[in-house]
């Protein structure tokens, strides 16, 4: 049922996600608690998991840019639930384990609804989102992608962190105890705050600065996991080989055709 490929693309985002909140803890709950210091290590942590898990699933590691690339049609509805659920886990997960190393309960600290701490959150997911854009219209290599995607986090939360806590990622939301599944704590601030802000992004960017003719190819994407293969280039294999298997029938008939007249002078 599930194959070696797909359990690698949901452990890499549990693995990823766990890694990026245990590191936002460790930091957020530490004698240098400021946001600049979180910014830089959450966006090390985001950098060095994409280098880990970025070619076998992409390495979101974040439930609003899954959603985001879900409606740029950039990952199947099957795939990004099934990602949505293991970075949400992964997130309590690490929770779990540095509850283990403090040996402490952690307070909430999310708060409740405030339309200026969603806006700051919307903001700071938009500039992750653009990132994500550039990153799956552009092409970028696996250094590329990670320093950029790394740089981008950071940015992101430094710029959230002007009106609230500054995370732009639900799952690590979840994880540092800003938001309760089963409460009203924190949902439309720190969840929907980041998912409208990638969603917008990540579209802005392939409707106004995606290379041209990259918006029609994406749309003719075959996704396999999370691995994005684009249809053209299946075509112009196919395209390339049956070009190749053309060229080599006139030649084999015109091989035969010599040796039949070199029989017949031979008779």
């Amino acid at each position: 049922m599930f194959g070696r490929q797909k359990v690698a693309t949901l452990v890499a985002e549990f693995l990823g996600t766990g890694i990026l909140t245990l590191v936002f803890l460790s930091v957020q709950r530490s004698t240098i608690g400021v946001p600049y210091f979180i910014a830089i290590a959450a966006g090390a942590a985001v950098a060095i998991a994409a280098f880990f898990f970025g070619d076998s699933s992409g390495a979101h590691m974040n439930p609003a840019i899954t959603l985001a690339l879900w409606t740029a049609r950039k990952v199947s509805t099957l795939v990004a639930a099934g990602y949505i659920v293991v970075q949400l886990l992964g997130a309590w997960a690490a929770y779990g384990v540095y509850h283990y190393f403090v040996n402490t309960s952690l307070q909430p600290i999310g708060g409740h609804y405030s339309a200026r701490i969603l806006f700051a959150e919307a903001v700071g997911a938009l500039i992750l989102g653009l990132a994500w854009g550039a990153v799956f219209f552009k092409r970028f290599d696996t250094t590329n992608r990670a320093l950029l995607l790394g740089g981008s986090y950071a940015l992101t939360i430094i710029v959230a962190a002007a009106a609230g806590i500054g995370i732009g990622n639900p799952a690590v939301a979840l994880g540092i105890r800003a938001w309760d599944i089963f409460g009203a704590m924190g949902w439309a601030t720190y969840v929907l705050g980041p998912v409208l802000g990638a969603i917008i992004g990540v579209n802005l960017y392939a409707l106004l600065f995606a290379p041209v003719g990259e918006a029609v190819v994406a749309s003719e994407t075959l996704i396999i996991s999370e691995s994005v293969v684009p249809a053209t280039a299946s075509s112009r294999s196919s395209s390339t080989t049956a070009k190749r298997t053309a060229a080599k029938k006139p030649a084999a008939k015109k091989s035969s055709a010599k040796k039949t007249t070199a029989s017949r002078r031979r008779r």
